[in-house]
């Protein structure tokens, strides 16, 4: 009986940090836009495609790209154009995207994320046509 304790137990544990450690669908984002708004109220782009490229347009109009990869649930961007960066940027991605939810920028600012259905042009999400 103490066996059977200590294997359901473990199994138990193991069932909630599986839950904990649950990584997001990322795929939901592919042919989507992820938009970080700012403080000062402008916008940035991320468009993830699958295979690990990704394009963004920052807050300021600039266009970068690179790969992209989960870490359990954190997206990281590796910027290689215009040039290479000299860092990664991890940011976590909640289970659920279909409302907004806090994080940090690269600047260390506090941003507001979202998911946009479709791809979105200029900074307040209308959709491109």
């Amino acid at each position: 009986m103490r066996i059977f304790a200590i294997t359901f137990a473990a199994f138990a544990v193991l069932a909630v940090c599986g839950e904990a450690l649950a990584t997001p669908d990322i795929a939901q984002a592919f042919g989507n836009t992820i938009q970080s708004t700012y403080p000062d109220g402008r916008q940035a782009e991320v468009y993830l495609h699958q295979g690990g490229a990704y394009q963004s347009t920052g807050r300021r109009g600039q266009h970068t790209s690179g790969v992209w990869r989960m870490r359990g649930n954190r997206l990281c961007l590796s910027q290689r154009q215009p040039f290479a960066g000299p860092f990664g940027y991890c940011t976590p991605i909640p289970d659920r995207t279909d409302a907004e939810w806090s994080a940090r920028a690269p600047t260390g600012e506090n941003i507001r994320v979202r998911m946009v259905h479709g791809r979105v042009t200029g900074r307040k999400g209308q959709a491109r046509r």
